[in-house]
């Protein structure tokens, strides 16, 4: 591909090497493959995962098999992905995710913003799991995005003349492979099958939904297992089971001082990079991710780590999400 969306896959990608496409091999050739056939371009927030094989297929099946597949309308889900996106303060899923749902013929649903914020369901109970789904895609992908990319897929350096020429390419991208006729469960099949958490039976409606979302969970922990460390993952998780989509006190990151102050001073690197991917990873800075790579230098290591914070805190999310509103967390309030 030539002209503003040429060399996407490696355009923006801060803190690790993704693998090029011409030398992917197994499972990152797959993925890539899979990308390529049903993007028209293999995505950056998919494609920064490959040093780590595993989170790239658990990415690319979360993101497949909620938003790309399904009997829900793909612009629709686009304009939620953009509203998550929007919740998260992720500039680059914004801007991708508002193009592509301007590109399939639909401005932006004010209703679907409420709900993205904990309001109602403005679509058919039929497609709850769908929807939700693709919340919890993007409150997943928003973080790595956060974490890894910068603010837009398209270099600062252009005008906003070529900026707008390049998001209409990208818009013609996904109009024209939206079309194609794809079959459910294509990408969940290169992880193994696992069972549905109690915590992700919102899914168990939809069994494409579910079936991909089981074995995401199991990837993403086996990672987690590797990279992140027993205590920290116990701090996380615990920190994040009552956890209802509230921002942490700010507009400073000193608030994760605080929480990780009781952990040995060796898992504090890996507790404070996890927790800020989790609950604000706007927040993620150079400094971050350097002190957590002097005792983990490998890039599948730091990969696989904000893939578990993600993960975990977009579990939580879609549950919450799931669970609709409560007098607490009315809707279009944030």
């Amino acid at each position: 591909m030539n002209g503003p969306l040429a060399g996407l896959p490696l355009r923006g990608v801060r803190h690790v090497t993704p693998v090029r496409p011409g030398a992917a091999r197994g499972v990152v050739r797959e993925v890539y493959r899979q990308v390529g056939r049903d993007f028209g371009m293999i995505a950056p927030p998919v494609a920064l995962h490959s040093p780590a094989p595993e989170a790239l297929a658990a990415c690319w099946a979360l993101l497949r098999e909620t938003l790309v597949v399904g009997s829900a309308d793909r612009a629709a889900k686009e304009n939620a992905a953009a509203a998550v996106s929007t919740v998260n303060a992720c500039p680059y899923c914004v801007e991708v995710h508002e193009a592509a749902a301007h590109a399939l013929g639909e401005g932006p649903d004010d209703r679907l913003a409420v709900w993205a914020r904990g309001g109602p369901a403005p679509f058919p109970a039929a497609w709850a799991a769908e929807f939700t789904g693709v919340a919890v895609a993007f409150h997943y992908l928003n973080r790595v995005a956060n974490v890894f990319l910068d603010d837009s897929p398209l270099p600062p350096w252009m005008s906003d003349r070529a900026r707008g020429w390049g998001l209409r390419v990208l818009g013609r991208v996904v109009r024209r492979t939206a079309r194609r006729p794809r079959d459910v469960g294509t990408a969940g099949a290169l992880l193994p099958a696992a069972p549905l958490p109690v915590d992700l039976a919102w899914a168990a409606s939809t069994p494409h939904v579910a079936d991909a979302l089981a074995r995401v969970a199991a990837a993403v922990e086996r990672g987690g297992e590797r990279s992140v460390p027993q205590g920290v993952r116990e701090h996380v998780a615990a920190r994040l089971s009552t956890w209802t989509g509230e921002p942490p006190p700010g507009p400073s990151r000193a608030w994760v001082e605080d929480e990780v102050a009781d952990l040995a001073p060796a898992d504090r690197p890996a507790a404070r990079l996890a927790l800020v991917t989790a609950l604000a990873s706007y927040q993620v800075d150079d400094a971050v991710v350097t002190a957590f790579r002097r005792h983990h230098p490998a890039d599948r290591s730091l990969v696989e780590l904000v893939a578990w914070a993600g993960f975990t805190a977009a579990r939580r999310a879609g549950a919450v999400l799931a669970a609709g509103p409560t007098a607490e967390h009315e809707p279009g309030r944030s």
